[in-house]
């Protein structure tokens, strides 16, 4: 279908569209004294999507599957997307722009999905939570440090509820390895080793030349914010973005963050202190394939006076250490988090297994019924949307927000210093978190970009 025709069809599908009665989910007011949110008392939520490709259309399916959501518009700039989106929301309105449909819907809407590459994040969440819009924005947060500090801080002055879209971080093995943790179970922490195999990184040429723009895609609009570009068949859009420095966050900001998650939020972790990142010299276009990235953390009352963090990624990974040796030789999961501490280790699988105890090299029983939690559910496609769902009831004033964007941020940041360290490669980078500044100075001008007027 060329543009014009699916433009025009476009503006036959958008008409008609019932608005519903403003439920008011942006006039929530603090409670004086506390840090608890009074949400006015809504019955049903109006989403508005912006992204409904790949992640965004599970993102679509999850937070449409809660009883009380209307799904009033949809956005995307690759025709195909929108159009079997559309398909399954016929009385959405459609926009390939979200700036027009934040500008036009105004109060017809009251939460915001952003399911978008990285480096749009940023821009249509500001733009939504500027508006007083309930947001959920996916992983990682944002794209640069500098949007995660004001993000936290928008969501603050505006009082709204916020998630990040880590739909791991409501699950029974995360929950459960949080509460053994912060139990005692291996004393106080002293590492953490955590590893991924997937390779989100480029380690070849940028390519040269331009390919014809498809006809199904608006090229403008998926660049957005970032530097202007030719256009290259199979190197930016639909799924190779994450490798690429102007538009992702590598394997960090991918897996990283889901496998960071349970241990930074169990062990109540700050941002770093200071950061290496050992990997090969900058090519100033894609990350690097592998990484071994090492952080060194202030202590907190479940670690030792410091804290270090060692992430591993890329073929191969993780690199054989004591630290990740099993029982009987056991092979270890392809990806995972080993907690290391004064009593022993809590070896943690991703995704949905239990986490293990090992002391003096073997497994030890748990007792887990003192935390009177669930039977776990082994359905990924049953878990899923409770993240999604919490975020909705929280609209409604039933729940709140496990992975806010006050934490969500702090995470975010973390993970994002490892990905500047690797423009500095073998170097270690020294963080001072009340400035927001490296003390490498060379280092700074990657804590935020220029925004392309687009």
């Amino acid at each position: 279908m060329k543009k014009r025709d699916f433009l025009k069809k476009i503006a036959v599908l958008s008409t008609g569209v019932t608005i519903l009665p403003s439920c008011g989910v942006g006039d929530s007011k603090e409670k004086e004294g506390t840090d608890d949110k009074t949400v006015s008392k809504v019955e049903r939520i109006r989403t508005a999507h912006i992204g409904v490709g790949n992640m965004g259309a599970e993102d679509l399916k999850a937070i449409s599957s809660h009883e009380f959501v209307d799904v009033v518009a949809l956005c995307d700039v690759d025709f195909v997307a929108l159009t079997a989106a559309q398909k399954l929301h016929p009385k959405a309105q459609v926009y390939t722009d979200y700036r027009e449909m934040l500008k036009i819907l105004g109060d017809g809407i009251d939460a915001v999905i952003v399911s978008t590459p990285d480096h749009t994040h940023a821009p249509a969440s500001m733009m939504a939570m500027g508006m007083g819009k309930a947001v959920y924005c996916q992983k990682p947060l944002t794209h640069h440090v500098s949007e995660a500090r004001a993000m936290q801080k928008l969501a603050k002055e505006k009082n709204l509820i916020t998630q990040m879209g880590i739909q791991v971080h409501s699950f029974y093995d995360y929950k459960l390895a949080t509460l053994l943790i912060q139990d005692g179970i291996i004393g106080k922490v002293e590492r953490v080793r955590a590893w991924s195999p997937k390779n989100w990184g480029y380690d070849g040429k940028e390519p040269e030349g331009e390919d014809k723009v498809p006809d199904t895609l608006i090229w403008d609009l998926w660049l957005g914010t970032a530097p202007k570009r030719p256009y290259k068949k199979d190197f930016y859009h639909p799924g190779n973005w994450r490798k690429l420095m102007d538009f992702g966050c590598g394997t960090l900001g991918d897996m990283g963050v889901h496998i960071f998650d349970t241990p930074y939020n169990a062990l109540e972790l700050d941002v770093p202190k200071t950061i290496i990142n050992k990997c090969r010299p900058t090519n100033g276009f894609g990350f690097p394939e592998k990484n071994e990235v090492t952080y060194e953390f202030p202590g907190t009352k479940y670690t030792t006076d410091k804290l270090t963090w060692i992430w591993t990624d890329g073929e191969g990974a993780p690199t054989p250490h004591e630290d990740l040796k099993l029982p009987g030789d056991e092979a270890l999961h392809d990806q995972g988090a080993m907690f290391i501490g004064e009593k022993g280790r809590l070896y943690l699988p991703h995704f949905q297994l239990m986490p293990k105890l090992i002391v003096d090299g073997e497994y030890q029983e748990m007792d887990i019924a003192k935390f009177k939690l669930d039977e776990p559910v082994r359905d990924y496609e049953a878990e899923a949307p409770k993240h999604y769902h919490q975020f909705i009831d929280a609209c409604l004033g039933k729940d709140e927000c496990t992975a806010p964007f006050s934490y969500a941020s702090r995470l975010t940041e973390t993970i994002l210093l490892g990905v500047i360290a690797g423009r500095f490669p073998n170097q270690t980078l020294h963080w001072d978190s009340k400035t927001a500044q490296f003390e490498e100075k060379e280092a700074n001008q990657y804590l935020d970009s220029k925004y392309r007027v687009f």
